[in-house]
């Protein structure tokens, strides 16, 4: 071979070997990022080209899909009860993305995860459409029906939350005002925006969008001195709900000339426990608080879960109980107030966790994943999160928290044959507690073979009650007690 044709040859032989590297790097080490980049257009076609899986509660699916009757994306996502389910489901729209369990799981539900391989696999080669798999869930739709009705009835905003307490299964998690993810589920630049548009905090101040029950952090008010008891215990500040407490009233928060009130002329002087927890005396858990002192109510409350966050899988923004504050901020954090802010879950958490003698169990609201022929794929198992109290003393607190329902401010979610505890809470709101109060109630039933079937926190903002009328037990209790029935009802 002549000089010139060798040259070319070479030439040619690495313009060859470039090509071969180039599309090597395109194949291997760019693949992910070329298929998962916004801009290609190819992967959202493919992705809306089948039926999306299933959430699933009690058997029956809560979303579907249709095939969209505007551009290029064949289906488009649909939901039953879109509004009530929403905090469970979050969104998926083909033109604003996905959130909660329609995100966390999207590869299932597109069925685009490894996971579902085979299956695919197996259907491609018997010539069947590719389907997504299933999320089965921990949730009880009559109790979330009980939850959202509730909330709506009572015309403000709020939210409720239910837990198993001997696992940690989600029954309810309901959040209100609500949407429905329907409404901007397609890609029309005409109804779906607009749809969207009007649904946003700046269009819309009563922010429908906002998971309330685990994306927003209230005062939890009176409910957190179950909190304070269980650290008096724990800590042998006390050992009885019945020994009287050195509880002198008026009392002087330490380093000041203030003293902590009570609402009412109520008996807290030197109060047991239990009578402390019947009439919600701010002055012998203010007392409490400030003699066990930041680090050890600290201690407790993160026990319980505060300062960590939830995930569910849906992940829930930390409570808060603060660190470095002396004795009067400790007071006043030790009944809800000050730094102290908690989620609707953490509440419900606390109430979990005394109702199970003790035993935290980490929250959780997805069963199981499945496949398209419904093999499951995983399956949650309870995990125990923490022990915040010992057995002996959250059998103390369940007796006490029993007489709040019996005799106390709580006895609008006593319920016939059920032995139920609970806390009321009315949370102060606003600069100077100017605004209405948050209502709130937490409790748990019992039935008479002991086993507890449900815990729940309610918390109710009404900004246009008469202040006067607004209680925990007056507008939060009644929707507990709805719940607990919903419940107790679905397991006979």
């Amino acid at each position: 071979m002549n000089k010139p044709l060798r040259r070319i040859a070479i030439f040619c032989g690495l313009l060859v070997l470039a090509l071969l590297l180039r599309d090597n790097w395109l194949q291997y080490v760019q693949a992910d990022s070329l298929r998962t980049n916004p801009e290609n257009r190819r992967v959202a076609i493919e992705r809306y080209a089948t039926p999306r899986g299933d959430i699933i509660v009690d058997g029956n699916p809560i979303t579907g899909s249709v095939e969209a009757k505007h551009g290029d994306f064949k289906y488009k996502r649909t939901y039953k009860d879109g509004a009530m389910w929403a905090p469970v489901t979050g969104y998926s729209s083909q033109a604003f993305g996905s959130t909660q369990l329609e995100s966390i799981d999207d590869g299932i539900l597109s069925g685009t995860d490894d996971r579902l391989f085979f299956r695919n696999t197996l259907d491609m080669i018997t010539g069947k459409q590719k389907q997504g798999g299933n999320v089965v869930t921990t949730l009880n739709q009559a109790a979330q029906k009980a939850a959202f009705d509730g909330l709506k009835a009572q015309g403000g905003k709020g939210a409720v939350v239910a837990l198993e307490p001997s696992t940690g299964k989600i029954l309810a998690l309901a959040s209100y005002p609500s949407y429905d993810p329907s409404t901007f589920a397609g890609n029309s630049t005409d109804v779906d925006s607009k749809n969207w548009t009007k649904l946003q905090k700046a269009n819309d101040p009563a922010d429908p969008m906002l998971n309330r029950a685990l994306r927003e952090t209230y005062p939890p008010g009176s409910t957190f001195k179950v909190v304070t008891a269980a650290a008096a215990l724990e800590n042998g500040l006390y050992t009885s709900a019945d020994t009287p407490t050195n509880s002198p009233l008026p009392w002087i928060m330490p380093g000041t000339t203030t003293p902590l009130k009570n609402e009412g002329n109520i008996p807290c002087k030197n109060a047991t426990l239990r009578a402390a927890l019947q009439y919600s005396c701010n002055s012998v858990f203010g007392k409490i608080g400030s003699d066990l002192g930041n680090a050890k109510m600290l201690a407790e409350a993160k026990k319980f879960g505060f300062d960590s966050p939830q995930d569910t899988p849906v992940r829930a923004w930390p409570s808060v109980f603060s660190d470095k504050m002396n004795q009067s901020q400790t007071a006043l954090s030790s009944i809800g107030q000050f730094n102290t802010a908690a989620t609707p879950l953490q509440m419900a958490m606390v109430a979990s966790a005394v109702a199970n003698d003790g035993k935290l169990m980490k929250p959780y609201m997805v069963d199981k994943l499945q496949s398209s022929n419904l093999d499951t794929l995983t399956q949650t198992q309870p995990e125990e999160l923490s022990r915040p109290l010992t057995s002996q003393n959250a059998q103390i607190l369940q007796d006490m928290m029993k007489t709040v329902v019996e005799q106390g401010t709580g006895t609008n979610a006593k319920i016939d044959g059920v032995t139920v505890g609970g806390k009321t809470g009315t949370a102060q709101h606003g600069v100077a507690n100017s605004a209405n109060p948050y209502a709130w109630f937490i409790s748990f039933a019992k039935l008479p073979d002991g086993s507890s079937p449900v815990a729940v926190a309610v918390v109710v903002e009404d900004e246009s009650a008469n202040r006067d009328d607004i209680s925990g037990g007056g507008l939060a209790a009644p929707i507990a007690k709805s719940v607990m029935q919903a419940v107790i009802n679905s397991k006979k």
